[in-house]
């Protein structure tokens, strides 16, 4: 059976979809954008920043679901210009230090609301 995840502590879904999904022991989060949940808006203008609020939103969604950064075994970046690409590694390798999770990273040509990064995760328990 399929289990909404929903946290007032990440932004909420900007569309009709859910902030992540478990099924099977497998969370499945949206992908992630640098809003802060407190205003609603991307306050950061830098890389560094709105990949910071990323983590801390895909943070706040496993802890909902009882998760960890330990559990992520999939994350899909998606960046607006990949000569950002340094910046976003810099901070995401502070959240993940060891036993990284596999990833991908794509440039695309706009993220929504005007963002620089956009992460989406898998967490599997």
């Amino acid at each position: 059976m399929k289990n909404i995840i929903n946290t007032p502590i990440a932004p909420a879904a900007i569309g009709p979809y859910s902030q992540a999904v478990e099924i099977n022991g497998t969370l499945y989060i949206s992908g992630q954008l640098p809003i802060n949940p407190t205003i609603g808006k991307i306050e950061a203008e830098d890389i560094a920043g709105q990949t910071q609020q990323v983590l801390a939103n895909i943070g706040a969604i496993l802890k909902e679901a009882d998760y960890t950064y330990e559990d992520v075994v999939k994350c899909t970046v998606f960046m607006a210009d990949l000569a950002d690409f340094v910046g976003m590694n810099e901070e995401y390798k502070k959240v993940y230090v060891d036993n990284c999770p596999a990833r991908s990273t794509f440039a695309v040509k706009a993220l929504p609301m005007g963002a620089l990064v956009e992460i989406e995760t898998v967490a599997v328990k």
